[in-house]
């Protein structure tokens, strides 16, 4: 047996229902009204607009938010993350060079 899909409404009309509700309209009436399947959808909806205004009221956006990048995140400005690179950079090479001297030592 397969589930329905869920329905989804508009801002507006979640803020006509809300607002009818918020006025005196019982939850009952107004499902009927707008065909909704139970008053129980209207419950979250005031909810969410008492909570946060009409902003509760509006769709967001599904799944995770996008990744800000690390040098975003710190504030760093991209001259500061090269320069850390520039410096990661020269210890490698030193560390390179170093090693390659002692190998070199080694088959004297």
């Amino acid at each position: 047996m397969e589930k329905p899909d869920r329905k989804k409404f508009s801002f507006e009309f979640k803020r006509a229902v809300v607002q009818r509700f918020l006025a005196g309209e019982s939850k009952i009436e107004l499902a009927r009204e707008y065909g909704l399947s139970s008053g129980k959808i209207i419950e979250p909806w005031v909810r969410a607009y008492r909570r946060d205004g009409d902003e509760g009221l509006r769709p967001k956006s599904a799944g995770r938010p996008p990744k800000q990048s690390t040098a975003d995140a710190d504030g760093a400005s991209e001259l500061d993350r090269l320069r850390e690179e520039n410096e990661r950079l020269r210890t490698q090479v030193a560390y390179l060079g170093k090693l390659r001297a002692l190998r070199e030592q080694g088959r004297r």
